[in-house]
Parts: structure tokens; C-alpha cells; sequence
């Protein structure tokens, strides 16, 4: 009996001139142009790579262990968080990402830590020697690691059996908002401080962290994410060239984090690239290769507000791809987080996720399962390519602080986000839920309530503190953390240091909200008028000459929240036209085929102005009759790739103008 796996007429003995021969069948004469493409970093991408015999398995993860399970806390009251916290643990999670009110990555939320006591009830009953433990507090990063430290003294834990990764990342910080010290190095005296007050505890804690978070939210291509995170690697080794540590320990005191989107090949390709990467840096700098612990969360800029439903599979890809890619620890953002705090569920589901992955999916056993994949070894290198072409720039620059200074970096980033926002306008970069297949009739999802909370100032310290050393300073900080002290007594207090407002910020966001916004629009439109925002779709001949396009304008007008009103079958035109005016709306839109709209269009169009349309769009591109279409009163054109966002804009300034003068119609009448 002959083997379907290997005879003559299986999958596997089908040559690339037999796919491609498949192919030309399959695209009825069409250009085989179309299956190219290329990435966000200008790399081609094809629809066939042969095997990569060239390149072996890696061990992308230390021995053969699973990825540690990461869970984000970021619920206000300590109390409160540490129910979930312990329920977390419960449920799965080998690890917690404390996001502590005041830190960019809140959201608006956060835990509040007024104090040690405030820590205490945040962990208790938790096994910190049995977990890791990532925390992010912003300003406050030094009082929080201080509290850490006193925590552990009290309860008798040896620091050196605690694993814990901090969030000291000054470079995103101040790309982001604009603002650098004028002497840098009065943030460094207390990183190096930091650094020799853990290394005298015996603490392994990663201090220094170079995140990718803000760059992606920022618009940053996966090659400039790269870029920026080595970068600021760079910069953390050379901070610590004038602490006490060893040269070879310093890499580890370093946490590199990139982020998981829902582009599968991509991510997999970023996370496999940065080691490649960190292993030339580290060549180049003269120090040993050390093991990279690559932490991955997952996109907050993919994630949307309306449909967060979907948001489930961006989450369940983007996890898949970080853990094929060899993350050594995951955090999978809850569903709802744009929304607002997520509730237990949302984060249960979060936690899931990845167990599912991990002990139904064995997704960690295979070493590397992507390695002579042509696909992704290829758009790994060429991701290496270009990411170490603009880490070398950055360098060239005088490094990243300079690079941010100069402006290289926004320029980089700007652009990139540019053409990111023009790809999501035309739909290009659809997203679905919210410019693709939106629910108008969704019901809101379930989020926690909390307090609006404020950043109070931090306050002077109680006494004089030794000056930043050799963990002199924050010994002392830790001392007065365990006599009760508030922590805004414990900062760095570099508001008093002169510094430099006069840099560019980063605008970081959702690629959902200018879509998401228009929702809002329709939303209060409808709250002010008790109705909807409506457009008429005037259906020309039969079914199935304009199905097809009405479908696909209702679908894109709702992008916009704009309900339409139809399709239906006109008899006659004068039916057409009367519906037209009982709709309600000054807007309608042609949809039919071409050949309709050839013997139709500009006498139904001439019909519908004098019926009262103040604005007609045809559904599809005009060709050659566009002069006759524009003379019979036809003003857009609807049609993929058209620039929706701004039409869709355009259509709601037009609503509320003549809702606006209905109303004062109705007032001069009354």
C-alpha cells in the first residue's frame, strides 16, 4: 500500500514549480505580484521561501523549562490586588508584574503603595523565593525597590533567593515626555547606587531595563523597537562601567522586554533576532556571552476598545508567537484593558491563555521550532540587518540620550508612525471589530470601578540622606522604609537637578482610537438627536447586482458608527427617492455594479440632489465618468484603500451641520 506521506502524489513531493503552477490556477490569470508584499521596516516578504539547511536549532531558553507565566497587577488597593495576586498564583502564574499607579504603563490605574505596610499587604502570603517578580513604578521605582528590600528583611528571605526585575529605564521616559536632566549623571549616581546596594544583599535583581513598550506605542517598527532596546542596553553596560561589579556580571543585571503583536512571523522572527543581536553587542564590547532573559508582553497598541472580544485572539497569536520566538517570560495584557481595570475574569482568561499553550499545546518542549523555517529565518536577518543599521546610527549619534537630544530618534519613530496611521486611515492595517466587520449592537463589556487617583509630589526626605554611592543611599532608604516612612519621602527627588524641557515628546496610543473616537461621535449624535447618525444606501438594480457593494459600505460607514438605512430593491426610482426621504438623512450613497452604474448613477444621482441630498457618495471607484458623475452631483467616492478615516470624519461634520440646523429650524418655528 503505497504512503501518502511520501508517494508520488503527496504534499511532500510537490517542487516549487508544481506550487507555483497551483497558484496561476488559483489566480485566474491575476499577477502573481499581489502574493508579495513587504514589512513595516521596508524588507520584501514572498509567498514561498525554501528550507534554510544553512542554519541549526537554538536554545533559545535556559534547559528545557517552560516560559515563566507572568501576571500584571495594577489594581489600586493593596488588599484588593493581593486577592488576585493569590488567585493568579492559584490559577497558574509563575510570575507578577506589580504596575504601580503613576508608572506609563498603567493606564490610568496602578497599585497605590503609601508605605512598607502598604507592600506587606500587597504580598502577603505570597512566596516571593518561588515566583519572579517584575514591578514598574515610575518616579517611584527607587522608594518601591527600597520597601522590596525592607520586605524581605522582615520576613526573613534571603534577597539572593528572590527573583526580581525592575523597572529603571530613563531613556523611554524621557523620549516620552519630553524632559531630561541636564547632567545625566545625577540619574546614574543612584542606578549605581542601586546596583552596588544589591550586589551587597546578594540580590540577582535585573535593575537596569530596556523595554520596548514605549517605542511600539509610539509607532516604532519592529527593527527600530530593536534598535532602541539595544540602545538602551548599550547605555545601561555603560552606566555600569563605573560601579564595582565585575564586567562579566553586568549584562545580568540587565532586562531586555519586547513586545508580542498579532503579525505571527514578525514577532517570532523580533524575539529570535534580539538575541542575535545582543550576543554582537556583547562581542563588541569585549564581555562574555551571557544567557538573555527576554521578557514579552503583549501589544497595548494592538488592543481595542470596541469588540474587545477579538482582542482574545490578537492575545492567543501574539502569546503563541512569543513563546515559539523563546521568550523566557510572558504577560499577556487582560482583553479588556483598554476598555478599563480589568475583573477577575478578563485577567483569568489573560492567565489561561497561556496555560492553555503550555500544557495542552507542549508549546515549550520543542527548542526551536521555527529554526529552517525559510519564512522567518529570513525576516529574522533581515530584521537583524536593519535594526543594527540604526543602533549603529544612534551610536554614531554619541548614543541614545544624544540621539533623543538631536531628534533622531523622534524623526525615526514619527515617520513610522505616520505611515502606520495612514495604513489603519485606508485599511490597509485593518482591525477588526472596529474599521472591519464593527458591531454596531455590542454590548459593553464588564470592567472594574475605581477612584480617580492623583500623582501626589514627593515629599523631602526625614533627615539627610547619604549621597548616592555604592548602595549607601539606598540602605539608608530601606532603613526608613522599615520605620514606617511614606515612600514619596524616599525618591530620587531629581525635580530639584536642573533640567531640559525643551525636547520632543512621543505620542504613544492605540492604532484603534481615531476609529474608536468616530464610534464616540455616533454615539453622542445619537444621545442629542435620539437617533442614529444615518446615511441611505440607494440599492440601483437587482439583488445581485448591488449586494455585494452595499454590503461592503454598510460595513465601512459603520466603521464610523454611521448606520445605513437599506439595502433594498427599488421597483421603480420614484420608490428609490421617496424612501430616500423618509430616511431621515441628508446623506445617501450609490451602490450597484459598474454596468449600473453606467445606464443609472447620474439620473438617480440628479434625483436624490433635488430631493434634498446634501452630500452623494458612490459606492466604488468612477474611472472615466468621473466628470459626468461630479456634474450630476456625485461628491465622494467610496472605495478600498480610499482614505476611510478622513471620509468617515468628513460624513459626521456634515451630520451634526444638519442637525444642527433642524434644531434651529425647530426653535425659529417654535
Amino acid at each position: 500500500m503505497p504512503n501518502s506521506f511520501t508517494g508520488p502524489d503527496s504534499f511532500y513531493s510537490a517542487d516549487e514549480d508544481a506550487w507555483w503552477a497551483s497558484v496561476d490556477k488559483a489566480l485566474k490569470g491575476q499577477s502573481r505580484d499581489r502574493l508579495f508584499g513587504q514589512t513595516e521596516d521596508g524588507f520584501d516578504t514572498a509567498p514561498l521561501y525554501p528550507r534554510r539547511s544553512d542554519t541549526a536549532s537554538k536554545l533559545l531558553r535556559a534547559g528545557d523549562a517552560d516560559w515563566s507565566v507572568v501576571q500584571r497587577i495594577d489594581i489600586p488597593d493593596p488588599s484588593e490586588a493581593n486577592l488576585q495576586i493569590l488567585d493568579d498564583l492559584n490559577g497558574g502564574a509563575s510570575g507578577l508584574d506589580l504596575i504601580f499607579f503613576g508608572a506609563s504603563s498603567s493606564y490610568g490605574s496602578g497599585i497605590q503603595a503609601e508605605d512598607l505596610a502598604s507592600i506587606e499587604t500587597l504580598l502577603k502570603d505570597v512566596q516571593l523565593d518561588l515566583i519572579s517578580l517584575r514591578f514598574d513604578a515610575g518616579r517611584e521605582n527607587m522608594p518601591v525597590l527600597a520597601a522590596l528590600f525592607a520586605h524581605l528583611e522582615k520576613q526573613g528571605l534571603d534577597p539572593a533567593t528572590v527573583n526580581i526585575t525592575a523597572g529603571f529605564d530613563p531613556y523611554s521616559w524621557i523620549a516620552e515626555n519630553g524632559v531630561a536632566l541636564e547632567d545625566m549623571e545625577h540619574f546614574f549616581r543612584h542606578f549605581r547606587d542601586a546596583v552596588g546596594a544589591a550586589h551587597g544583599l546578594g540580590s540577582p535583581v535585573r535593575l537596569m531595563k530596556a523595554d520596548g513598550r514605549v517605542w511600539h506605542e509610539a509607532g516604532a517598527t519592529p527593527a527600530q523597537e530593536l534598535a532602541l532596546v539595544l540602545a538602551s542596553s548599550a547605555a545601561h553596560l555603560r552606566m555600569l562601567e563605573d560601579t564595582h561589579l565585575p564586567p562579566e556580571n553586568w549584562s545580568d543585571r540587565i532586562s531586555m522586554s519586547l513586545i508580542a503583536e498579532a503579525d505571527q512571523f514578525g514577532t517570532i522572527a523580533k524575539a529570535r533576532a534580539v538575541r542575535a543581536l545582543w550576543a554582537c553587542v556583547l562581542d563588541g564590547a569585549g564581555l562574555p556571552q551571557s544567557p538573555m532573559q527576554l521578557h514579552m508582553s503583549t501589544s497595548f497598541r494592538m488592543l481595542t476598545q470596541r469588540d474587545p472580544w477579538v482582542n482574545l485572539l490578537r492575545n492567543t497569536v501574539a502569546t503563541f508567537a512569543a513563546g515559539v520566538g523563546g521568550a523566557d517570560s510572558i504577560c499577556v495584557l487582560p482583553h479588556t484593558l483598554a476598555v478599563g481595570l480589568p475583573d477577575a475574569f478578563a485577567r483569568r482568561i489573560a492567565r489561561n491563555t497561556q496555560s492553555i499553550l503550555l500544557e495542552e499545546s507542549s508549546l515549550s518542549k520543542v527548542m526551536d521550532p521555527s529554526a529552517g523555517s525559510g519564512a522567518i529565518e529570513g525576516r529574522t536577518d533581515s530584521l537583524c540587518e536593519v535594526a543594527w543599521k540604526l543602533f549603529q546610527e544612534i551610536e554614531a549619534a554619541g548614543g541614545l540620550v544624544n540621539a533623543i537630544r538631536s531628534g533622531l530618534v523622534h524623526d525615526q519613530i514619527e515617520a513610522a508612525r505616520t505611515d502606520l496611521q495612514a495604513k489603519v486611515a485606508r485599511r490597509k492595517r485593518p482591525v477588526t471589530g472596529v474599521s472591519e466587520f464593527p458591531d454596531l449592537s455590542e454590548k459593553a463589556v464588564e470592567v472594574l470601578q475605581t477612584k480617580p487617583q492623583d500623582i501626589s509630589d514627593l515629599e523631602a526626605p526625614p533627615g539627610d540622606l547619604p549621597e548616592p554611592g555604592n548602595g549607601e543611599r539606598l540602605n539608608a532608604l530601606k532603613a526608613l522604609a522599615l520605620q514606617g516612612h511614606s515612600l514619596r519621602k524616599l525618591g530620587m527627588r531629581l525635580d530639584l537637578v536642573p533640567r531640559d524641557t525643551s525636547l520632543r515628546t512621543l505620542d504613544t496610543g492605540r492604532i484603534a482610537e481615531p476609529f474608536e473616537r468616530l464610534r464616540s461621535v455616533a454615539e453622542d449624535y445619537e444621545a442629542q438627536n435620539a437617533s442614529p447618525p444615518k446615511i441611505f444606501l440607494a440599492s440601483l438594480g437587482s439583488l445581485a447586482q448591488f449586494t455585494a457593494r452595499a454590503t461592503w459600505s454598510v460595513n465601512a460607514f459603520a466603521a464610523g458608527g454611521i448606520e445605513a438605512v437599506g439595502p433594498q430593491m427599488f421597483e421603480t426610482r420614484d420608490q428609490l427617492i421617496a424612501a430616500f426621504k423618509q430616511s431621515g438623512t441628508p446623506l445617501a450613497c450609490l451602490v450597484s455594479s459598474d454596468a449600473v452604474y453606467k445606464t443609472e448613477a447620474i439620473a438617480v444621482a440628479l434625483e436624490l440632489k433635488e430631493a434634498g441630498a446634501s452630500h452623494l457618495y458612490l459606492s466604488g471607484k468612477p474611472g472615466e465618468r468621473e466628470k459626468s458623475y461630479t456634474e450630476a452631483g456625485i461628491d465622494t467616492y467610496l472605495y478600498a484603500g480610499c482614505d476611510l478615516l478622513s471620509l468617515l470624519e468628513t460624513a459626521h461634520r456634515r451630520l451634526n451641520t444638519a442637525a444642527d440646523t433642524a434644531l434651529t429650524d425647530l426653535e425659529v418655528r417654535g
